[in-house]
């Protein structure tokens, strides 16, 4: 049953701003350093507010060098950090640490020292990287997207055996480690990662991006949970079933959904109409920041386009903001009408417990917070209530 209820914010500064098709062309923004920073204030505020209101994870993502505005927050371990000074219960998730543009062992160590700090509330994510101007400028292959998955497996790999293991080794392609050096008389063989998380086995997620049969076997070899946002119905139906199937090939039997989260672009109002008047200029925003970057997936038509991570590259059906209503890629709808969508998604998907609700880009921090008050009020006691029931 849904029980748990997190929010994801990628870092956007947008508050003001012209939004949607008439508003400011993307590319045409640049903040000064103030405006740039004013993310981590946002998320103060949202994290007081989420653990005042009941809710699970704030989820964040990390990006690098994003002028426009859209996502600034370069390090979630280190917000993270900061942020858990400032509650008590919330837990922070990194959606995601971008494996590709970290030395493997950097990342394992922050993470454990974060995971530490934090006292254990910190979430580990993985992902590998949609931006060119971020992934390359790091060094590493994002054009080639076979060398960035290639690249990206065997640095989980390299993390998986720095949190999990006393000591450990590895030669592969891109790494040996520990190099072969004389050091303190002795030749080095093993190293061991100082800390090493205070929460083993790290729990893992990683976002589901193309659905791709190599993915998922890939998540499902390593027990990596998933996170879908902004997906068609149509495609949700036909992942969760072959993550279920994946996972049952690696001897690991989950309930329909299980293991997974919802994430919903979406906003509640006092009729679906009004909802979807405020929602269709952020949508439109989204668009303009997404569709360039191959990030939209709406229909058919636009997955026989694929970019570097096997999403869709064109526009055209993406930017229609009545399919993607349609098709519940995104929701507009009552506090009742979005009670009863979850209620179809948890008949459907009996193991699904994770929902997650998107700040999307362009809608103000007070606008969010309304949201999240309205969502925690009118949404969640149908099933934390249910779930007390049960």
């Amino acid at each position: 049953m849904i029980q748990h209820f997190s929010t994801l914010y990628a870092g956007h500064v947008l508050e003001g701003e012209a939004i949607g098709f008439d508003g400011t062309p993307h590319d045409d923004r640049r903040f000064d350093n103030d405006r740039l920073a004013l993310s981590f204030d946002i998320a103060k505020d949202l994290s007081i507010t989420m653990e005042a209101l009941g809710y699970d994870i704030l989820w964040m993502a990390e990006h690098h060098f994003q002028r426009e505005g859209y996502e600034t927050i370069p390090n979630l371990m280190m917000l993270s950090v900061w942020l858990s000074q400032f509650t008590q219960r919330l837990k922070f998730g990194c959606g995601f640490n971008i494996l590709p543009m970290w030395h493997p062992i950097r990342l394992a160590e922050d993470f454990a020292m974060a995971d530490i700090l934090t006292q254990g509330r910190l979430i580990f994510g993985v992902g590998r990287g949609y931006h060119t101007r971020e992934v390359e400028t790091f060094g590493a292959p994002m054009r080639d997207a076979d060398a960035n998955r290639e690249l990206f497996e065997e640095q989980f790999e390299i993390v998986m055996k720095a949190f999990n293991e006393e000591s450990f080794s590895h030669q592969g392609k891109h790494y040996t480690l520990p190099p072969e050096v004389p050091y303190r008389g002795y030749e080095l063989n093993d190293i061991t990662l100082v800390p090493r998380p205070a929460n083993r086995p790290v729990e893992t997620w990683q976002p589901m991006v193309s659905g791709s049969e190599r993915g998922l076997d890939f998540m499902a070899k390593h027990g990596i949970k998933g996170i879908m946002l902004g997906t068609a119905q149509e495609y949700i139906g036909d992942w969760m079933h072959r993550f279920q199937a994946a996972n049952a090939r690696h001897g690991r039997e989950l309930k329909l959904g299980e293991n997974l989260a919802l994430g919903l672009w979406c906003y509640i109002d006092s009729s679906a109409e009004k909802a979807k008047q405020t929602l269709r200029p952020v949508f439109e925003e989204h668009v303009k920041f997404a569709a360039p970057l191959g990030m939209l997936r709406y229909n058919e038509e636009q997955m026989k386009a694929t970019g570097p991570a096997g999403v869709a590259t064109h526009i055209a059906a993406g930017s229609n903001f009545d399919d993607v209503i349609q098709n519940r890629a995104w929701f507009a709808g009552t506090p009742q009408e979005t009670v009863n969508y979850l209620q179809e998604l948890q008949d459907k998907y009996p193991g699904l417990e994770h929902i997650l609700i998107g700040f999307p880009m362009g809608l103000s921090k007070a606008q969010f917070k309304d949201q999240l008050t309205c969502f925690a009020e009118e949404v969640m006691p149908a099933f934390k209530t249910a779930n007390v029931s049960a």
